[in-house]
């Protein structure tokens, strides 16, 4: 990828959040990030210093002479770092004004702002990482569990890459093959066929069908499965937030209809990450305010990947609860029969006929069952993926699109080698599968999509 004059300059911003804290950091990147440093730092002289050290002193103005902050000071010297540049880390104080008072002073003495995700895209830039792992790097900091934090992790170590490139070789291995029967006809030998290339693709669709089944789960993990708590008023709906949440977010009484609004809370659990969605009850009413409460929960149904379906095992089903079953008949849903303390007048048999989705027995109140129900959420979010501890899975939509075009290609290509269509015309598709499985790593990909997938990454990053 070609490089402009600005990806030749010295960058700086601040690398943590904006606020107050214990400690702030203020990073540069480039050739001239020693020497700039140098200039406002009173202390060792970093032009001399080994590399990968950490140095105390004092942040100073040049102009004025007046110390601006106390603070550490990390020199790593080029190729070992993550953008294989040189890297200056200031540690100062945390707080608004101090930290932006040294990216001030950097940027007078000759830095340049970075860009949003400029730092890494600067790592891919010089071969550090690919697409993936960048895309994880953005993914480990967006991580709202542990599992979604491994599986960053996972890809931040290469696991997609190697998959990925692995598909390629073997397309680039055939292409070789297919360009010599092509040129010298008379050398043809069986392997070097139609059938080879037939073969290769349909060994990679099946490849590509085992990531795209992770797609799913992997977009969830990064993002949050919608789960929506769905029920009449009056069943536990606001309980059952609160539960999974441990706290009091919503509030619970005996009075139908107390939930006006829907409300959202991100929690893991066995580490799925949910956004949880406790909705106002379904049912026909008059009260305007709550009509709109039950619209909102309609919407928020419809958005759903996840249906936590509540119903009160105390008391005999009704038309609503039947209307609530045939409403989320195409979601992935757990059936909860909830205030069993109270008696059941409902079995889980006899809403096991109704649904093929689990049904779990609780309650809320005694916390009963409730480690049941949340194993059932897990076992329902991993159905059908292997070895989901250690997998490698698909986590964005680019990363889908892509494997969902070289896959069509590939498709063609055993299409058109079926209808006896010329080697030399089957091995276009052929040829755009291995250049689309590229655009994923990064590998093939143009200039404008590396700078849009990057735009998207938060400053100092």
């Amino acid at each position: 990828m070609a490089q402009t004059l600005t990806e030749f300059d010295t960058i700086a911003a601040i690398s943590t959040p904006i606020g107050e804290g214990g400690i702030s950091i203020v990073r540069m990147s480039g050739e001239e990030a020693v020497k700039i440093a140098n200039q406002v730092f009173k202390g060792a002289n970093l032009t001399k210093v080994p590399t990968h050290t950490i140095h105390y002193g004092h942040i100073v103005d040049p102009a004025s002479e007046q110390v601006i902050d106390e603070v550490m000071v990390s020199v790593m010297l080029a190729p070992k770092t993550f953008t294989r540049e040189d890297i200056v880390e200031i540690n100062c104080h945390g707080g608004i004004v101090v930290t932006n008072r040294i990216l001030q002073l950097l940027l007078k003495t000759g830095a340049r702002m970075a860009d949003p995700g400029e730092f890494t895209k600067r790592a891919f830039v010089n071969g550090r990482i690919d697409l993936t792992q960048a895309e994880s790097v953005m993914d480990i900091v967006r991580a709202k569990t542990d599992k979604a934090r491994q599986v960053a992790e996972n890809q931040l170590q290469g696991g997609l890459l190697e998959k990925i490139r692995v598909m390629r070789q073997e397309i680039l291995d055939t292409l070789a093959n297919v360009e010599v029967n092509i040129d010298y006809p008379e050398y043809d030998a069986d392997t070097v066929t139609g059938k080879q290339m037939t073969s290769v693709s349909q060994a990679v669709i099946a490849k590509i069908d085992k990531l795209l089944k992770t797609a799913s789960e992997g977009t969830a993990l990064r993002n949050g499965l919608a789960t929506a708590i769905i029920g009449q008023p009056n069943v536990g709906k606001s309980s059952l937030l609160n539960y999974l949440t441990q706290s009091d977010t919503a509030i619970v009484t005996d009075v139908a209809g107390t939930t006006r609004d829907t409300l959202e809370e991100y929690v893991s659990v066995k580490g799925v990450p949910l956004k949880l969605i406790d909705t106002a009850g379904i049912r026909h009413t008059d009260n305007k305010v709550e009509k709109i409460g039950v619209e909102r929960s309609k919407k928020a149904l419809a958005k759903a990947d996840l249906v936590l379906l509540l119903f009160d095992s105390s008391k005999e089903l009704t038309q609503e609860d039947y209307a609530l079953i045939a409403a989320t008949s195409g979601k992935k849903r757990i059936a909860i029969l909830n205030k069993t303390d109270l008696g059941q007048k409902v079995s889980a048999a006899q809403v096991k006929q109704l649904t093929e989705s689990p049904v779990i027995a609780i309650s809320i109140l005694k916390e009963q069952n409730l480690a049941q129900l949340e194993d059932a959420i897990k076992e329902l979010f991993f159905q059908g993926i292997e070895n989901s501890n250690d997998q490698v899975m698909v986590t964005n939509q680019r990363q889908v699109g892509l494997l969902e075009k070289a896959k069509k290609q590939l498709q063609d290509v055993v299409q058109a080698l079926k209808d006896e269509v010329p080697l030399d015309i089957a091995q276009i598709d052929f040829n755009g599968a291995w250049d689309t499985l590229g655009q994923i790593t990064g590998e093939s990909s143009p200039d404008e999509l590396v700078n849009e997938l990057f735009s998207q990454f938060c400053l100092g990053k």
